[in-house]
């Protein structure tokens, strides 16, 4: 039984839906302004996949960083560091018998990484 359930007044759609949310915006705060090159690229991936999936509910994560926008050091003390823009993440979030399917993308012309619900699932 999840000891939080008597904290929420919602259904279990509403509740993954909010848990998913709560991952995505997560992910965002977390990484947004570290410190990014082809060097660590793959590892930076890895880790906030890694760490999005010790959350509660959290059954799967992808995470894409876009490569293209990454570039050589023009001094030693240039570097990049990681923006929404370049993120692309994927997580498949389980409340009791609902799977929420969310994602988080930059959308061109909206000029935004949008955190938004793929899919929901009832099994």
């Amino acid at each position: 039984m999840d000891v939080a359930d008597r904290y929420f007044n919602c259904t279990d759609s509403e509740r993954a839906a909010f848990e998913a949310g709560i991952k995505l915006g997560t992910v965002y705060h977390q990484f947004v302004g570290a410190p990014i090159s082809k060097y660590n690229v793959d590892v930076l991936e890895k880790s906030i996949a890694e760490g999005a999936k010790v959350q509660p509910f959290v059954k799967d994560a992808q995470v894409a960083i876009d490569r293209s926008r990454l570039r050589e050091k023009s001094t030693e003390f240039d570097y990049l560091t990681l923006t929404g823009d370049m993120l692309d993440v994927k997580l498949s979030v389980k409340f009791k018998d609902v799977e929420v399917i969310c994602e988080m993308k930059h959308i061109e012309e909206m000029g935004y990484p949008l955190m938004y619900v793929k899919e929901v699932k009832r099994n």
